[in-house]
């Protein structure tokens, strides 16, 4: 039978997927951070203040794509927005990322990080990939395929840099354009809210009413820079312009705003409404001057001036941060928001690769709602969890590079302490407060011994091991305070036990009487004698599997980086040899493929744990 084709997106190694540790996360308190008061009242969801000071956002140090395999978990189907900043493969090094992947593999670890994100997402979640030119549109057809293309919503160009300066020449068009592309877990849920942005003044509203309060019929206006001139005590427009220069067209649209009932322009008449307002608007033609309403109007403000009718400029203000404003709905392109003056925003520098905040401001108010969960596997100099911050949402940031420490927890901790006064700080109205928990990721549960052997590493005390191989085997990690085998369960009757004894099967059949007819414990231990299972002298209600045999093949071992940085990329491997030709040599042999990030052989003693840990799994610090 013929295989059945589909559209895709193939590449070199497409079909190699990484089997990945499940790794737990460790807390650093020395690292974590939180405000030394409660600045926000709690308060309920509606209520004002909600969601109150947050404290449980989560920084995260240590290889995204393992994170994001550490995160799923417990937070599957959880997350409401993630916005990812990847490198963009144009194969410029920056300071703090080198970008410049080759095109197959920044395919395929963009591949194996898109298909975690959108396990992450809630059912009416959405996805924010920042590119420029360079991958965008490869990452287009990748994403159709993942998400697919019915849940694509929108591609968002901006401008981000001025065409000046030697920037702007060489062989091809100067390039201003990034782009976001935009996806829903469900676009069925109409996930995306209409967001909306301050315009300049509209200057065809010219004209304004002396007193709206008084009866239609006696309405008299004037043109706005007229009365605008005489308020700053000028008897003529042009007396006011020479003396005020440019500042007198922001006094006119400050006047606009103070008193928008009052101002007004005329707008043509069309279709029904002319047609069933036909008579009152040829009288209003030939009566000019004159403001009328036709007879049984039914449409609250109506009002016919010279066969037009009057618009009033309150109808066209929003209530954007806070501000009476003129506004107009965001579309999908952007070119309000300024890239210039942001080196110093949170006060880090991070060259050529921050972001404005009021860019992950506008991505949070189109995606989420206050004590949403945002996520940015990317997370560079920390913006995306400083605005989330200041705006309420709960966060996650991932990063592996140093700047982890040098950038971004300096500048969390001034958005807690209330010391961030820049980028959105003053939109979000922010004071302060909450807190965040640092985390890295444990090292691999496996490493090798001086013979080659796989054990259970030494840096794992009996706590880690337990929460390890829950992850591994599917169970939730919550031990009990006062059932030593309940490590974690996976129903409300199905159990697991880790230990690093050896059970006798004495042992085991006191655990089987404990756990019971109506319950099921998986046991992971060291070894073990009798059987579990059915059968004569088995124990139907418990299943053993030894460590480390019963985990071996589940994932790789020992690999602690997956990043997108070129140089943690394997070397490309060299053509295979060519057989001997009518006598000629063959090719080189090929060298073997070296793995950076694979851990090095232990010189200790073989052992599946360090002599003298606990194994019931409860007690260790983390």
């Amino acid at each position: 039978m013929q295989r059945k084709q589909k559209l895709e997106l193939t590449w070199i190694g497409k079909e190699e997927r990484p089997k990945l540790e499940p790794r737990i996360l460790l807390e650093d308190p020395a690292k974590s951070y939180h405000a030394a008061r409660r600045v926000r009242p709690d308060a309920k969801l509606g209520e004002p203040g909600y969601p109150g000071d947050l404290f449980d956002n989560r920084l995260i140090f240590g290889d995204n794509l393992l994170a994001l395999k550490a995160l799923e978990s417990e937070f599957t189907g959880k997350i409401k927005c993630i916005y990812i900043d990847p490198p963009f493969n144009t194969g410029s090094a920056f300071e703090h990322y080198d970008d410049g992947v080759e095109h197959s593999q920044w395919l395929s670890l963009m591949r194996d990080r898109l298909e975690r994100l959108r396990a992450l997402l809630t059912r009416d979640g959405l996805l924010f990939v920042h590119l420029d030119d360079c991958e965008m549109a490869y990452a287009k057809v990748l994403l159709d395929e993942i998400f697919g293309r019915f849940n694509y919503c929108n591609t968002i160009a901006m401008t981000t840099n001025d065409p000046s300066g030697f920037k702007a020449t060489g062989a091809t068009v100067f390039s201003t354009a990034n782009y976001v592309l935009v996806y829903a877990r469900d676009k069925s849920t109409t996930p995306l809210k209409k967001v909306f942005i301050e315009k300049p003044y509209d200057t065809a509203y010219s004209k304004v009413l002396a007193d709206r309060s008084a009866p239609y019929t006696e309405w008299s206006w004037d043109g706005i820079n007229e009365v605008v001139a005489r308020e700053l005590g000028f008897d003529s427009v042009r007396a006011a312009k020479r003396e005020v220069g440019d500042s007198f067209e922001d006094e006119v649209a400050r006047f606009a705003i103070r008193n928008a009932d009052r101002v007004f322009q005329t707008a043509a008449i069309g279709g029904g409404a002319a047609i069933k307002r036909d008579a009152t608007i040829k009288r209003s033609m030939r009566e000019r001057e004159r403001v009328f309403v036709h007879p049984g109007e039914d449409m609250p403000d109506f009002y016919i001036l010279n066969g037009r009718q009057i618009l009033f400029y309150d109808k066209r203000l929003l209530e954007i941060d806070g501000k009476r404003v003129p506004g107009e709905v965001v579309t999908d392109v952007w070119t309000d928001i300024s890239w210039n003056g942001i080196s110093n925003e949170g006060g880090v520098e991070f060259k050529n690769g921050k972001k404005p905040e009021l860019l992950i401001k506008r991505v949070l108010e189109m995606s989420t709602s206050p004590g949403d969960w945002v996520l940015d596997s990317f997370a560079g100099s920390g913006t995306t969890g400083a605005v989330a911050h200041k705006m309420g949402r709960r966060w996650i940031m991932v990063e592996l590079g140093e700047h982890c420490h040098t950038h971004i927890i300096p500048r969390l901790m001034k958005v807690i302490d209330g010391e961030d006064k820049g980028g959105v700080t003053e939109a979000t109205r922010w004071k302060g407060g909450g807190g965040f928990r640092y985390y890295r990721l444990a090292p691999s549960l496996l490493e090798k011994d001086r013979w080659g052997n796989w054990v259970i590493s030494k840096e794992y005390n009996a706590a880690m091991l337990a929460e390890a191989l829950c992850k591994l085997e599917g169970f939730t990690y919550a031990p009990s305070d006062t059932v030593y085998w309940q490590h974690g369960h996976s129903t409300e009757r199905d159990f697991i036990y880790v230990t690093t004894q050896p059970l006798t099967r004495d042992m085991l059949a006191k655990l089987s009487d404990e756990v019971g007819e109506d319950r099921t414990l998986l046991i992971m231990c060291k070894a073990f004698t009798g059987r579990a299972g059915g059968g004569a002298g088995g124990f139907p209600n418990l299943t053993i599997k030894k460590i480390p045999k019963a985990v071996m093949a589940k994932c790789e071992w020992g690999r602690d980086d997956y990043s997108l940085e070129i140089k943690a990329l394997p070397p490309p491997t060299q053509p295979e040899p060519e057989a001997a030709v009518d006598g000629a040599p063959a090719a080189a042999t090929k060298k073997p493929k070296v793995l950076r990030g694979s851990r090095k052989p232990k010189g200790d003693e073989p052992g599946l744990f360090p002599a003298g840990a606990a194994s019931n799994g409860k007690g260790a610090s983390r």
